[in-house]
This record gives structure tokens, sequence and C-alpha cells, in this order.
């Protein structure tokens, strides 16, 4: 089977790439080891956050967010996105000098969307949290959405444009024939003169078969979903100085992560959790939110995904001819899907893009 772009990698990277270029009029076909979306993109916490990113990412991550608050006319949903903003909350008075020197940093590189607020504010907007508080950090216009909705969404468009999606169809190796790219697989040989990869976690195996190096470290952040509790608070919530992402969804449930790791397996794709680290993240939310002592955890779970010595993501051409990538978002990829498969697809067809992605070239390492 011949397409003009052969991707690897069935997340949300993938079909966003996959997305752009068929808009555009490329034929794509988009390989997939399991099924759609089922190690990163589907599991995440579904975080959209311009806040706190590091300062490479910045252009990217304000581009994405107005893609976002236009989802609709991308991909026919709304992914069920809310925007009701996400704030680092300060505890102490070192945590508000923290605070208070990252918005002065973003503002020296010329963005606005980052915000102190004082505790009256804090307050008014997340009444229910502990008093001892004193400020905070605010991005207005952040928010979350539903990772699972924003992968089939995307899937579904890309597919309804003419893309072609095989899951179950791991890439067993890959080859060079003139101009032509080769993919090897058991269910038969893909091929097209231009590659994308975006196997995350197993990005670094298809990096090496494409003839570059890339040091991805494969990790699983854990997160933990609680029982169902009365409409309590509306910003998604963080801390200065502590691992937090903290939540309540739209069906009540209560979201927890904080970036602690479970264990790895792999090879066979399994974890285990730490569960001494998700009750750190559990003690994390009670010294906020003390009234929820008693409210019950009723699942927990955990990823896989790919992460880079920089926790910078790779983004940009290979140094073979016809390749490309789009990986190691390390944790923090939801946000930008959207923006980085328009970028892969100027990329690939104008051969630039105007947003600088300079930091994320594979050539760093």
């Amino acid at each position: 089977m011949r397409a003009d772009v052969l991707i690897i990698g069935g997340g949300l990277i993938g079909f966003s790439t996959a997305l752009q270029l068929a808009m555009r009029g490329s034929r794509c076909i988009v390989l997939e080891k399991d099924s759609a979306g089922r190690h990163a993109s589907g599991v995440n916490a579904g975080g959209l956050r311009q806040l706190n990113r590091h300062p490479a990412e910045i252009p990217l991550s304000v581009a994405a967010a107005e893609m976002w608050h236009n989802i609709d006319t991308l991909v026919g949903s709304d992914c069920d996105t809310r925007f009701p903003g996400q704030i680092r909350v300060a505890e102490n008075a070192a945590d508000m000098l923290l605070l208070e020197e990252r918005a002065a940093m973003v503002r020296s590189l010329g963005f606005q969307h980052e915000e102190i607020i004082g505790k009256d504010q804090l307050y008014r907007l997340v009444p229910a949290l502990s008093p001892h508080c004193i400020g905070g950090l605010i991005s207005r216009k952040d928010g979350y959405g539903r990772p699972f909705h924003a992968l089939d969404a995307f899937r579904r468009k890309a597919c309804s444009l003419g893309v072609e999606f095989h899951s179950s169809t791991r890439v067993d190796e890959l080859e060079r024939s003139g101009t032509e790219w080769s993919a090897i697989t058991a269910k038969g040989e893909f091929r097209a003169p231009l590659l994308v990869n975006c196997a995350g976690a197993w990005a670094g195996r298809i990096a090496a078969a494409a003839g570059d190096a890339a040091p991805v470290k494969p990790g699983a952040p854990m997160l933990m979903i609680s029982e169902r509790i009365p409409h309590f608070m509306d910003p998604v919530i963080g801390a200065a100085s502590r691992k937090l992402s903290f939540k309540q969804m739209q069906n009540g449930t209560l979201l927890i992560g904080g970036a602690h790791m479970a264990k790895l397996d792999l090879e066979h794709q399994v974890t285990d959790m730490n569960w001494a680290k998700l009750a750190v993240s559990a003690r994390t939310v009670m010294a906020l939110f003390p009234q929820l002592k008693n409210v019950r955890i009723v699942r927990t779970w955990a990823g896989i995904e790919a992460f880079m010595p920089d926790n910078l993501p790779v983004i940009g051409s290979g140094t073979s001819p016809g390749v490309y990538h789009a990986f190691g978002f390390s944790a923090h990829g939801f946000q930008l899907s959207p923006v980085v498969g328009k970028i892969m697809s100027q990329l690939i067809l104008d051969g630039k893009t105007d947003l600088p992605i300079e930091a994320f070239s594979i050539e760093r390492f």
C-alpha cells in the first residue's frame, strides 16, 4: 500500500498531522501498533495549559490555545473542553516570589497570559481553598478537555478526509529504497516518500531505524480519580512548590495528578502503581482542600509517555531524506497537539513554518 505520507503512531500528534496534511490534499497512512490513543493520548490528564510552559514552548502553546478555543471548526467536536483558567497557588512568601519572577520572565518575552493575582482574587475564584494561601499565578484562558473525546474527534475527522488508519499494525522494520520509505509489518508493506515518526514512547526505535539518535526514556505518569461529589471548583489547580494537577471534571469527579511515576515494564506494556507516591498527591490535595479528606478514590491508572532529557519534544525534520519527527512531549503534549500537526504539515508541504521550532531539533542530541 502506498501514500504520500506515512505516519507511525496513532495518537493525537499523529492524527493531528494526518488531518492537517489531508486538509491540504495529501494522502496519508497512519500505522498504530495497538489502538488509537492507547498509551498516552487517550489516557492523560487533558490539561489545556499555557501556564508554566518552558520558554521555548510558549509561542507554540499560545498558538495552540487559539486553536483549542475554536476546536469545533477543526474537528467537528468541542472535545468536551472547558476553559475556567489554570492557577498555580502560592502558599507562602517564597512561593509568591517564585511566581512573580515567572510572570516577569513571560512578560519579558512579549506574552501577557500569565498574571499574578492576590489573595482576595484567588479566593473569589477558588473559595474552597485552604485559608493559608496568599496568591497565585493564573492563565485565564487555560482549561482542560477529555483526552479520548479529542483523540476520537481528530481520528474521525482525519479519516473522513481520506486518511487511512491501520490499528494493531506494528512496524517491525523500516527500509529506504530509492526515494521511498517502506514500513514492514505483519499486515504487509506500506510505502511513501515521506515518513513522520509520532511513535511516542517507542519513537526512539523508529528514529534509530530512520537514521537518527534520540534518547527517549519511557515513563508512566500516574493519575487517580475520585467518586463524584457536588460541584465546588472551576479552575484547574497547581501549586508553586508542590507537584500537583487537580481539577473537578464535568461529571463531578476529581482528577488528581502530580507527575509521579508508576513502575513500567515497557516490553509487556504493564504498569504497577506506586501507592506511596499516589499518597503524596492525595496529601497535597488535602493540604489545599482539607474538606476533601473523606472523599474516596475509585480508580488509578498510568499511561505510557515519551520523556526527553530536557523535557522538550522533538519537532522537525530528521537527518535522513524524507524523515520528520514529532515525539517526546514528556507528559505535556495534549495542549500542543493541534499546532504541532499544523507545523508538521507546513514543514512537509512548504519546507518551513512561521513558529520557532529550533529548540526542538533532533540534532540537539
